[in-house]
């Protein structure tokens, strides 16, 4: 069982996580509004396909969230397929390992 304290960090750590995410979907979103009027960078390109990406991964994750024991089930498939996690949620695995 863990801790009150040890459940603020995770909150914690999982909220600065959603902010990246949420930021990088933003330079993507500016990103893509650039693209209109000239020509993308390689790089840009690279960093629009890594958020297109993680917003694909992102769509199961919240619908089996949504689901009637989502929130049980939802751990488990992360599990089972790591894969699964956006790119900013990426650096906890590598804490766990």
């Amino acid at each position: 069982m863990k801790t009150v304290e040890e459940i603020r960090t995770l909150l914690y750590k999982n909220k600065l996580r959603l902010h990246q995410e949420l930021m990088q979907s933003k330079e993507a979103l500016f990103i893509i509004r650039k693209s209109t009027h000239s020509k993308l960078t390689q790089e840009e390109k690279i960093k629009i396909k890594i958020q297109v990406l993680d917003i694909c991964k992102s769509i199961p994750a919240l619908t089996v969230f949504l689901l009637p024991g989502g929130a049980i089930l939802l751990p488990i498939l992360i599990k089972l397929i790591p894969d699964i996690l956006p790119s900013a949620f990426k650096d906890d695995e590598l804490e766990n390992n």
